[in-house]
């Protein structure tokens, strides 16, 4: 399964909108950017909203809006789904446009927001990438007053979010391409027939298959440090459709992690937290079929022991089988949220046997 991001839900934007991609023109060494990751530069005015009720009754994230930029903080530091303490999806600094100069153009992540009636007509948006620095992922919004700009953001303020979550991924992935476990992606490659970009500091301890329920599981591993990051690749035999629903998946996780991983205590296993915030799920793409599941793990009848957890199923059709990655953390009294999204990252590298060899995409009729 090739990396298909979420920046692809910046295609569907109204024809009203005009969204262009801009380049910096070609010559000298980008400069490295500043700034961590997770981390955004929100450059725009800070005034009160003439109209908040228009906020309120159209934004997902309605409470406590006054300003403009309270609009965009409440959804670029909304707390992020199925973790164990709130954590935002950004860390934002907010400058006004008078005060962005050379010295914060190099930011990792900049969000520039310019209003302007003696300038715009209409909304337009555009997106740069390595224009001050590297890596740099810039968005930027031109609209001819605030009610323009309230409007814009109510309809895609979640998709310029999920379009600079993207971009961490993307720089994430980069990374991970030069610095792999070729001893784990063997592993992977023999007994799924698929690969995946498996960090070199992932130790595989692992490789398994259960006959009788025809699972076959890979366990790999991140202990360095005072955080532990796991991976694990399990598959089982397609049956139907049902299998891409929440049900099914919650289940057959339950099922497979909760007979291959328990804690020191003995009968203790590891399975799902549904009571606090039950897992949440997506399709992510059609082909291949793809879903995503975002929870909370723990271990029963043990240790109190838990964290988030990310998965990525999809059905590989050559095999007629169901592969599932997932990634869990395991870092108490720690924030989460960086360590969880670079793990998750691994996720968006899964390639099946028919993208492996370059293969036309195979049919196969479904069972209900």
């Amino acid at each position: 399964m090739k990396a298909k991001l979420y920046s692809l839900v910046l295609l569907f934007f109204v024809a009203s909108i005009s969204l262009t991609s801009c380049k910096r023109a070609q010559g000298g060494t980008k400069v490295s950017a500043t700034g961590t990751i997770y981390e955004c530069l929100v450059v725009m005015p800070n005034r009160p909203l003439a109209n908040p009720q228009q906020v309120v009754s159209a934004s997902a994230y309605a409470e406590n809006i006054a300003t403009t930029y309270d609009l965009v903080k409440a959804t670029m530091g909304a707390d992020m789904p199925c973790m164990p303490q709130m954590e935002a999806y950004f860390k934002l600094t907010q400058v006004s446009p008078a005060a962005f100069d050379d010295l914060l153009k190099p930011t990792r992540n900049i969000l520039i927001v310019d209003i302007d009636a003696g300038q715009y007509t209409q909304v337009k948006a555009k997106y740069s990438i390595d224009y001050w620095s590297h890596p740099q992922a810039i968005y930027r919004i031109q609209a001819p007053n605030d009610e323009a700009f309230v409007t814009y953001w109510n309809a895609h303020g979640e998709q310029i979010r999920d379009w600079f979550v993207d971009q961490e991924i993307r720089r994430q992935i980069a990374f991970y391409r030069a610095n792999t476990n070729k001893e784990a992606r063997n592993a992977l490659q023999r007994s799924m027939h698929a690969d995946m970009l498996i960090p070199e500091d992932y130790m595989l301890i692992r490789d398994t298959v259960v006959k009788d329920e025809g699972v076959r599981f890979i366990w790999c591993c991140n202990n360095k440090g005072p955080m532990r990051r796991d991976l694990v690749i399990y598959s089982y035999p397609y049956s139907d459709i049902k299998t891409f629903t929440p049900e099914y998946l919650n289940t057959k996780r339950d099922q497979v992690l909760g007979s291959m991983i328990s804690a020191s205590v003995a009968g203790s296993y590891m399975g799902t937290e549904y009571k606090i915030f039950p897992p949440q799920f997506r399709i992510i793409q059609d082909n291949p079929y793809t879903a995503e599941v975002r929870g909370l793990w723990k271990i029963y009848d043990g240790e109190a022991m838990g964290g988030p957890y990310v998965s990525h199923t999809c059905l590989d059709e050559i095999n007629q089988r169901v592969i599932t990655a997932e990634v869990y953390i395991l870092a108490p009294g720690q924030k989460k949220r960086n360590a969880l999204r670079q793990a998750e990252a691994i996720l968006y590298t899964l390639q099946l046997e028919q993208e492996m060899n370059q293969l036309e995409e195979v049919s196969v009729q479904q069972t209900h």
